[in-house]
């Protein structure tokens, strides 16, 4: 990219319509940056933008022409076809995260093998291509053991915590593919925390405070910045998280999900390439919301300071209750009488129990009057 200030403002595309897509281009947009999004099908979150457009995206002459009309090109999650991207880009047009990081990230067995190599902490783990390799594994780590996909696995999909033999084989035909699976010892963790790295292409960096993520059900409930640990390990977790995106050579924003065991050790879980879940209080939490930081990142300007507007912020997810379409909703006025709190509805067309539909943010000085009002506000939305 030009980095000439004279210069016109560049076009960035998005390969994936939900809202994470939604959240990228209103960051680009207030920088006046322009964007498009394409997606295989109406995600909903994209009816907001009215460049937005669906085709197939496996489609080579449907990449090309979007990417002809764009300066830059990001995803919105992994699983978008940034290889088929790549064959089809023009001169001039960069895609980032590139498809090398990306497929170092969406296999789960690639990822953790890419951070073991570059001296990474994480659970000892197996890539087990056949059940009695995996029956071997885990015979080896001690059961419990987490059995994961290698690929497609996240929010709580994808896995299972298995206590003995009889368990794993009952899991094995469910989450294995031609290839195997993962087979990783459990952690018996004291916390779940998560940080969040822009990385611009040269390898210039920023980190944001360590969040701790609430988890109910193996879903992100609830996300409390900053984490109630020391400073020792807030630092270490912040060190091991910049560590690891440089080792997949990340770009953009990407998120660093962590354990912090018993004694205070910090281990990797998993990374996502991508702004995610666990910044979204960054938004009204943070000088720089991570979406800005993306978009920065992925134009290769300057990096917006990551820290905290406040002493406190807390993030909760708003889940659907039940099955509809369109969305209906009771408690939208109950939510922004609360003071402080910040609604975000993403405009999902369908609502599924336990689907992600949106998020309240709160931020101010006491952390538990914090949380109180994030969760109040969060729990009058029924969806």
């Amino acid at each position: 990219m030009p980095s000439d200030s004279s210069q016109s403002f560049p076009t960035v595309g998005i390969l994936g319509g939900g809202q994470l897509g939604k959240m990228m281009a209103a960051a680009a947009q207030q920088l006046g940056v322009r964007t498009r999004l394409l997606s295989p099908k109406d995600a909903g979150p994209m009816q907001f933008f009215a460049d937005a457009r669906t085709g197939d995206w496996t489609d080579a002459d449907v990449l090309r022409s979007f990417a002809s009309e764009c300066d830059v090109i990001t995803v919105e999650s992994e699983w978008a076809p940034a290889a088929e991207m790549a064959d089809v880009l023009p001169d001039g047009v960069s895609l980032r995260p590139g498809p090398s990081t990306l497929d170092l990230i969406k296999d789960k067995g690639v990822q953790n093998r890419t951070l073991a190599e570059a001296g990474l902490p994480l659970p000892a783990f197996a890539c087990c291509r056949t059940l009695s390799d995996a029956v071997d594994a885990a015979s080896q780590l001690g059961y419990p053991v987490v059995l994961k996909q290698f690929r497609g696995s996240y929010d709580g999909y994808g896995n299972a915590t298995v206590e003995d033999e009889a368990a794993l084989r009952q899991a094995w035909p469910d989450l294995s593919a031609e290839d195997g699976a993962l087979v990783e010892a459990f952690v018996p963790f004291e916390r779940e925390l998560a940080v969040q790295v822009a990385r611009r292409p040269g390898g210039q960096q920023v980190t944001y405070p360590v969040a701790y993520t609430v988890q109910r059900d193996h879903r992100c409930h609830a996300v409390v910045v900053p984490a109630p640990i020391s400073p020792d390990v807030a630092a270490k977790a912040r060190d091991i998280a910049a560590s690891a995106v440089d080792a997949v050579d990340g770009v953009g924003l990407t998120a660093v999900e962590l354990f912090q065991t018993e004694d205070d050790e910090i281990l990797v879980n998993e990374l996502a390439p991508r702004p995610h879940n666990t910044g979204h209080y960054s938004i009204e939490g943070a000088h720089t919301s991570q979406f800005e930081n993306h978009i920065r990142a992925i134009l290769d300007w300057p990096l917006g300071n990551p820290g905290l507007r406040a002493d406190a912020a807390v993030m909760v997810n708003v889940l659907g209750h039940r099955d509809g379409h369109p969305p209906q909703t009771t408690g939208m006025n109950e939510a922004l009488s609360i003071s402080g709190a910040a609604v975000h509805v993403y405009g999902k067309p369908h609502v599924r129990p336990n689907r992600k539909m949106g998020h309240v943010t709160v931020i101010g000085d006491d952390a538990d009057d914090v949380r109180r009002r994030a969760e109040e506000a969060a729990a009058a939305i029924q969806l």
